[in-house]
């Protein structure tokens, strides 16, 4: 059996493969998964530093190195995810072949 696809049928293809790459190039932007880890590492550091005891806190000259590298970490993480909000990633731009127009 011979299959006929019209321009249309192709057309809205291109356009639904189009649309799914442009959603799975937005899913895996790096700012997503730096920022996902960033926050979920700072949140953890964080707490540590709330419980540390005096002698962990001792050991590092004063400073409770936990609670500001957590800190650290949870704002860092938090500013991707803000700049991935703020300034999503463009689609992609098709490519047209050198002569040929799009067809309307």
């Amino acid at each position: 059996m011979s299959e006929h696809y019209s321009d249309k049928d192709v057309q809205r293809e291109v356009t639904d493969l189009q649309g799914k790459s442009a959603t799975a190039a937005r899913l895996f932007d790096i700012r997503r998964i730096i920022g996902g880890l960033f926050v979920v590492y700072g949140i953890i550091v964080t707490i540590a530093g709330l419980t540390a005891s005096d002698a962990d806190i001792d050991k590092a000259e004063g400073v409770n190195i936990n609670l500001w590298t957590g800190l650290g970490m949870l704002a860092l993480g938090l500013f991707f995810l803000a700049w991935l909000k703020l300034r999503p990633a463009a689609p992609p731009t098709p490519e047209v072949a050198p002569g040929s127009e799009p067809k309307e």
